[in-house]
Parts: structure tokens; sequence; C-alpha cells
């Protein structure tokens, strides 16, 4: 079991680093950016998740 879901944890890592990393690096209205930043914090993976789906569409260009 811990197999299973020792490759799943990790990914889990990656995605929430890499979201935060995608976060600092790119420019968003107002105080979106710090919001994004504690969802992200205080969700862990859910929060890069809802990220992902959400948030990137939210970055100006």
């Amino acid at each position: 079991m811990e197999i299973i879901l020792f490759p799943i944890y990790i990914a889990l890592v990656v995605l929430w680093i890499w979201s935060l990393v995608d976060i600092l690096k790119s420019e968003f209205k107002g105080n979106e950016k710090i919001l994004w930043l504690f969802v992200v914090l205080f969700l862990n993976a859910f929060g890069a998740i809802l990220y992902f789906f959400i948030g990137k569409d939210q970055k100006i260009s």
C-alpha cells in the first residue's frame, strides 16, 4: 500500500511547489496573487489543483 501512495504523494508535493512558483512569477489583478498564495498554502494539494483549474485563467498576459 505504501508503495502505491508514495508516488501519488510526491506528485502532489511537486504540483504544490509548481503552483507556488507559478503564482509568484505571474502577474494578477489587484490582490488576486495574495489570495491565490493563501489558497495554495492553506489548502495544500487541493489548493494547487484549484489554482490550475481556476486561477491560471486569471493571470494577466
